[in-house]
């Protein structure tokens, strides 16, 4: 028996046979052309490029019809690559200078493009390098005539284990025949991820030599809770598993039991549950599993697979789409995150040494008030369409909250010039992930209406961990007595402030961590949509007294693991 960590992608448990399945790769030969074939090579690259796009579509139609909008709306972001002018002028300027075959060429434009995606630090944009290898490799198919390799015709109830999966091949599993997947690369924020959660496939992935570790037709055991594999499993862990799967699925039940009902705690205190989102598309998975309102939209991704800046009316109708749909609950827009490891080609801007601690955020906004203003305009005008609010990222200090404010001052005053009506009582917050912005939120909360704790920053900072360096990623610890301090300290001064605090990284969507957050005082909890369920269904199975006693508990530790296991004991004990 051998077993192997990876990282729980999608939860659940399953147990079945390995099904093995190669890299796709595609051997393109360097062919000389002549001036006159070049007309014909931009003619197979463009009939290459609509058959790929009916694929998509028709893929789109189908995941459409058997999973949901959602699901099919992952390969927006594949017909956006095949709409880059950027690649495409790319490859046909090279084929004109090179001389060389389309296919080629066109392999050497998309490997460049996956390295430049492969630099960046951030995990969700690096995690599109598979979307934009999966629609590669489906153009190459096309250009080279080949036909494309398919998991939806096995025989067998299977595991599915590879080195990567991309975002086609997940859609073409069928529940009865995949039972599980695990590959050697990829995150939780990749679309395959994403994919095999809506398919309630559990999945562990990143999990390093998998497909050298484990051989065709072995017994696997996929604990997509845990994120391990287990290979070949002895008799006594087969059983023990088999019981904790049938387990898991009566725990599921319950939780989405609760998934409809108001986050009230035992003694009828009343919780706000919040989803994070990058995209309007989100918003239905938002409804489906119970989110109260948006705790964080995220706006950054405006930029993305574009030339141009995006335009105030492209804000408006985007703003606008999310504020009537979630009406009448509150949307929290997050202004410009850009800068750090997001700035994109069309800013041009020289390479920093350290990029977190550089222009970004809030830096690169006060820094480009016309690009600010823009968008602050466009969130004012959708600001009578629904409840929206607005928040400033990265805010060190009250300066940067007032520079940010006289901009958003100027932008009321220019569209009360035009007439054009907005909120003029919109709620202004400011995100606190900076460990200045947590020691001074006394201060801060005499000037904003409402925090929003970004933990996954305040964490990195706090403890001078950059959590994309596997060196010390092992030392990015949610639960440092050192964090917990400051989040004390932040929520206690909004409160004495009368105003609200949320948060809305990663550590607000954790049960453990959300029993000590709900007893030191967090008013609004935001988290991805698929975690909202678990999370009603602990906080109506708790007293807002005995969360208190256990969060005052916590403060006590002096080391993360102590804290680690103690809440994670609480939190059995609560949920039986």
């Amino acid at each position: 028996m051998i077993q192997i960590k990876g990282i729980a992608a999608a939860g659940g448990i399953s147990i079945g046979a390995a099904y093995k399945v190669g890299k796709e790769e595609f051997i393109v030969p360097k062919v000389i052309i002549l001036d006159a074939d070049i007309p014909v090579q931009i003619q197979l690259f463009e009939e290459a490029l609509i058959r790929t796009r009916r694929e998509i579509i028709e893929l789109q139609k189908r995941i459409s019809s058997d999973m949901g909008q959602e699901e099919a709306q992952i390969f927006d972001a594949h017909l956006l690559v095949l709409e880059d002018r950027m690649l495409i002028e790319e490859v046909i300027s090279r084929l004109k200078k090179d001389k060389l075959n389309v296919a080629f060429i066109f392999q050497e434009v998309l490997k460049k493009y996956i390295s430049v995606f492969a630099k960046i630090e951030d995990e969700y944009l690096k995690e599109r390098i598979a979307d934009i290898n999966d629609v590669g490799k489906r153009i190459l198919r096309n250009l080279l005539g080949k036909e494309a390799r398919s998991l939806g015709e096995l025989k067998d109830r299977v595991i599915v284990v590879a080195h990567d999966l991309s975002p086609s091949d997940t859609a073409a599993m069928h529940r009865k025949n995949v039972a599980g997947f695990v590959t050697d690369i990829g995150g939780k924020t990749s679309h395959t991820a994403i994919m095999a959660k809506s398919l309630e496939i559990p999945a562990v992935v990143g999990v390093e030599e998998a497909t050298i570790k484990i051989n065709q037709g072995d017994t696997l055991i996929v604990d997509g809770v845990l994120g391990i594999v287990i290979i070949n499993p002895d008799e006594e862990t087969l059983n023990s598993y088999h019981a904790t799967e049938a387990r898991l699925k009566g725990v599921t039940e319950k939780f989405l039991s609760a998934k409809d009902l108001p986050a009230l705690t035992l003694d009828g205190n009343k919780i706000e549950i919040n989803a994070n989102i990058e995209f309007p598309e989100e918003v239905p998975a938002v409804k489906l599993h119970g989110g109260e309102g948006i705790g964080l939209y995220r706006t950054e991704f405006f930029y993305m697979n574009r030339k141009d800046l995006p335009t105030e009316e492209d804000h408006y109708q985007a703003y606008k789409y999310v504020a009537e749909e979630m009406s009448p609950y509150p949307v929290i827009i997050r202004t410009l995150d850009l800068g750090g490891d997001k700035f994109l080609s069309q800013f041009q801007l020289p390479h920093e040494m350290h990029p977190f601690l550089g222009w970004r955020a809030i830096r690169f906004c006060l820094a480009r008030p016309e690009i600010f203003k823009l968008q602050l305009r466009a969130i004012l005008r959708a600001s009578v369409c629904g409840n929206l609010k607005l928040m400033y990222p990265m805010i060190s200090g009250i300066e940067e909250l007032r520079q940010a404010n006289k901009i958003l001052e100027e932008a009321k005053d220019e569209l009360r010039s035009k007439s054009i009506p907005f909120d003029e009582d919109i709620q202004v917050g400011a995100m606190i992930e900076v460990p200045s912005a947590a020691m001074t939120a006394d201060i801060l909360a005499q000037e904003a209406d409402f925090f929003s704790i970004g933990s996954n920053d305040l964490i990195q900072y706090s403890l001078a961990v950059d959590r994309a360096n596997e060196k010390v990623a092992y030392l990015y610890e949610p639960a440092h007595p050192a964090v917990l301090r400051l989040i004390k300290n932040i929520i206690d001064s909004a409160h004495k402030a009368n105003i609200n605090v949320g948060m809305c990284g990663e550590m607000a969507g954790e049960p453990s961590f959300a029993l000590i957050l709900l007893g030191l005082g967090l008013d609004e909890f935001s988290m991805p949509p698929q975690v909202i369920p678990e999370l009603k269904y602990l906080i109506r199975s708790i007293s807002l007294k005995q969360a208190q006693s256990i969060a005052e508990e916590a403060l006590g530790f002096s080391t993360s693991s102590q804290v680690d296991e103690f809440a994670q004991a609480k939190l059995k004990e609560i949920l039986k």
